[in-house]
């Protein structure tokens, strides 16, 4: 969908004259709807129907809005400070507004930008300009205009029959990829692109809905060698009809006036229909540019490409999406005279986390080449500090030099006791 215009237009776009009776495609993105080679008008809730899009989509938004994003401070030194007092901080990680946590407007801005193209997020603000409230925007109900004398866009927003205008820097604008000029500044749905494999997957829904709403069989002919009137065709039809199809599936039906029943087998097409299936499933994860594993297509699922399928999924499919969001934050929740020192950055551990014993052996790794300190380690196990923890040193070589004093109660304690 392109929810895009100019608010000037040439002499030569005015004099074009469009009808509804000949629709163009940005007539059909008006509406939210394009046609597919396969005569099926697909449209972002039609494609989220199929449960192989639904699963891509849901993949790409819910790990987005697992990963924490947080604001940091650059130091003078080179190290960094995490700012978690800073109001777009709560906006994004705990609450974004009285009703909504800041996660699941992560999460749904992250699918509108793959459904629609666009998710869009309204930015209120307090006296002294700092963001308050983030109210997430239905794409629909949003256009985007531009100026043409300054090329500042501007979005109009519908609800009902009110229409109210907000500045480029009150949305947070979270766009989908895209390579058309037209799209400079708003994105172009992945789904739209993918329309014919989507068309495809739900032909291949409705053709086996119908079948085994037939018993899982295709139909076949009742023909007799006499000649019978309207009614009774209609009736003996009705008749088969009953006995043999929906819930009564694989009953007897009785065959008169020398009737005789002969089968349609299935062909050549129809004995590749998991194939087929399969094919526009891959291709549904290609446009999406998720692994077909998430898609839970498990047919090229090994065990040695398993372990780095996290690691694949963050650097080529989720990767793109998570910079989109730091930039629109640094932009829009970030005030100008911060950027060179506050930046917005996600923490991508939780999806890189391996098994117990490998993370144990990186971890052990880092302490000896004093990468890390122990309350760093133990903070990544998610257990408490320990007094002493926040020293970088290697544990394998580094000793105390001051030995324990013994207890003296412990020395009373295990007099009179036997040596084992």
């Amino acid at each position: 969908m392109w929810p895009f215009r100019k608010t000037e237009t040439t002499a030569q776009e005015a004099g074009e004259k469009r009808s509804l009776a000949n629709p163009t495609d940005i007539d059909f993105s008006i509406f939210g709807a394009l046609p597919s080679l396969t005569g099926i008008v697909v449209t972002p809730a039609s494609a989220l129907a199929v449960p192989a899009v639904a699963a891509g989509v849901r993949a790409i938004a819910e790990a987005a809005s697992i990963l924490p994003l947080h604001l940091y401070q650059r130091n003078e030194d080179g190290s960094r400070k995490r700012l978690s007092d800073h109001p777009a901080s709560h906006l994004l990680n705990d609450a974004s507004n009285p009703w909504t946590g800041g996660a699941q407007v992560r999460e749904l801005l992250t699918a509108d930008a793959v459904a629609w193209g666009n998710g869009y997020a309204e930015i209120v603000r307090d006296r002294e300009q700092n963001p308050v409230e983030l109210h997430r925007l239905y794409p629909p109900h949003v256009t985007v205009e531009i100026d043409a004398r300054t090329g500042e866009p501007h979005y109009k927003v519908t609800s009902g029959s009110t229409t109210r205008m907000l500045l480029f820097s009150d949305v947070l604008h979270l766009r989908a990829p895209s390579t058309l000029a037209t799209d400079a500044v708003c994105g172009r749905s992945p789904l739209m692109q993918a329309q014919t494999a989507i068309g495809i997957v739900t032909l291949l829904q409705q053709h086996a809905a119908k079948l085994f709403s037939n018993g899982g069989r295709p139909s076949g002919v009742l023909s007799t060698k006499e000649k019978l009137g309207t009614d009774a065709i209609a009736r003996m039809k009705a008749s088969w009809q009953a006995a043999t199809t929906g819930g009564s599936a694989g009953g007897t039906a009785v065959l008169e006036q020398g009737m005789d029943w002969k089968a349609i087998t299935f062909n050549s097409v129809d004995s590749q229909f998991i194939e087929i299936w399969t094919l526009s499933i891959t291709e549904i994860a290609r446009v999406l540019r998720v692994p077909p594993v998430l898609l839970m297509d498990y047919s090229r699922q090994t065990w040695a490409n398993a372990e780095t399928g996290g690691q694949q999924f963050l650097t080529y499919s989720l990767a793109p999406w998570l910079s989109r969001w730091e930039s629109e934050v640094s932009l829009k929740l970030i005030k100008e005279v911060d950027r060179q020192k506050v930046f917005a950055e996600h923490l991508t551990d939780a999806l890189l986390r391996a098994d117990f014993a490998t993370r144990a052996t990186a971890y052990g790794q880092y302490r000896s080449m004093g990468a890390m300190t122990a309350n760093e380690v133990r903070g990544g196990l998610n257990l408490p500090k320990i007094d002493g923890g926040d020293t970088l040193q290697n544990p394998y070589t580094t000793t105390d030099k001051t030995a324990p004093k013994p207890d003296p109660k412990a020395d009373d304690a295990s007099e009179g006791q036997p040596n084992e």
